[in-house]
């Protein structure tokens, strides 16, 4: 384990901890994350990983799918029971199923390996402008029984805190501030991510995951409903009660991962 300080450190400036086992990887990494301004702390294992995320509370991890002893996949299902840090999953597994069972887990982005460094330092920024409380947040917004303020970056659901992740409370906010809106998945991932182009099946998880966490039954969503062939819309209960008519509206299944 190292801990690196750029020097002279940015305005702004936050901590990161780079979890990679390949040594010449991690180093490259660290050199840009310093160059940007960046603090950065580094682990070669899963369980180092988490010993460092619990003792020097990063502002973000980048961590690599691959490690020993403790994969990255269960590092940040760990991670997500003890904070919610933003999370950036590193792969190279290239396959839809690997992404996206590491969005499942609770990641917030994640990049293919070989990578541009260049790139990874520019989601990360994305990442953080998205996490970190502005001087001058929008207003709150109550929709559907749910409570979301933005200064705080915290949401209840009838008085009860919800645990959301980054993309997860930005995806959900940017929904309920235009109820009753349909937005495709390449609409969400420009708005929400700040890609002009990426994965869809980023936004199909994320919307899963969200429905998993707003919803009264997530396999028959009456906020957050699929609209069959556009893209994703967010009701509140009384368009929700309204839309029973010949609107074709369905909500997605386990396997939806390609689709809609």
């Amino acid at each position: 384990m190292t801990t690196n300080t750029a020097a002279p450190a940015e305005p702004g400036n936050r901590r990161i901890l780079l979890v990679e086992d390949e040594k010449t990887i991690a180093g490259v990494v660290r050199d840009y994350l310093l160059k940007a301004g960046f603090q950065v702390d580094t682990a070669e294992d899963g369980f180092t990983a988490l010993e460092l995320a619990a003792s020097r509370q990063p502002d973000l991890v980048i961590l690599d799918r691959m490690l020993p002893g403790l994969d990255g996949v269960e590092v940040c299902r760990r991670l997500r029971q003890s904070m919610s840090v933003p999370v950036i999953m590193v792969t190279a597994l290239g396959t839809e199923d690997d992404r996206i069972l590491g969005l499942e887990m609770g990641a917030d982005d994640y990049v293919t390996k070989p990578f541009s460094p260049r790139e990874l330092v520019l989601r990360v920024k994305s990442v953080l402008r998205r996490s970190i409380k502005e001087f001058t947040p929008e207003p709150p917004v109550e929709v559907a029984g749910l409570e979301l303020d933005p200064a705080s970056r915290t949401v209840t659901h009838r008085g009860v805190p919800l645990a959301l992740t980054v993309r997860e409370f930005d995806l959900l906010a940017f929904l309920m501030r235009r109820p009753n809106q349909v937005f495709s998945r390449e609409e969400l991932i420009k708005a929400v991510w700040g890609w002009d182009f990426g994965d869809l099946s980023t936004v199909t998880v994320h919307v899963r995951r969200l429905r998993e966490k707003i919803e009264a039954n997530p396999t028959k969503p009456e906020l957050l409903k699929t609209v069959w062939g556009v893209g994703y819309r967010f009701d509140t209960k009384e368009a929700a009660s309204a839309s029973a008519g010949p609107e074709a509206v369905y909500a997605e299944t386990e396997g939806d991962h390609g689709r809609q």
